[in-house]
């Protein structure tokens, strides 16, 4: 099970994150009040997607001794707050000399990686008070 400890003291609103060998800040944008010092909470969401992303396709292209040389993937995240409802965009560049079935089953591939399947599934969110 991977864990993920958020502290936040009175500095508005940095936050410190550790998975115990790691720590990250995330931050607020100045316009919401922070000091724009790590990634916003909706930024740290794209960078789970878009990391998951680069990762699976660079381990399928491995195993498949793929000419595959680099990946780029860039997800923009919008909210329409009024209608609770989320939009993620995910934009893929695949660098290197692919064919062209390769790269539409690297875009099939992209669609398994566990995070996609994880926001595009059912998430349940137990909340516990200590």
């Amino acid at each position: 099970m991977d864990t993920v400890t958020a502290r936040i003291g009175t500095e508005h609103y940095q936050t410190t994150l550790s998975n115990g060998r790691t720590t990250l800040t995330a931050d607020e944008p100045e316009s919401a009040g922070g000091t724009d010092l790590g990634f916003s909470p909706s930024e740290l969401l794209c960078s789970a997607l878009a990391t998951c992303t680069c990762v699976t396709l660079r381990m399928y292209a491995d195993r498949k001794e793929w000419p595959l040389q680099n990946v780029n993937a860039t997800v923009t995240f919008e909210r329409d707050a009024p209608n609770n409802t989320s939009y993620m965009n995910r934009r893929i560049t695949l660098e290197g000399p692919l064919s062209d079935e390769q790269r539409q089953r690297l875009l099939a591939i992209a669609n398994q990686c566990f995070i996609h399947r994880t926001l595009t599934g059912q998430i349940n969110i137990a909340t516990e008070l200590t």
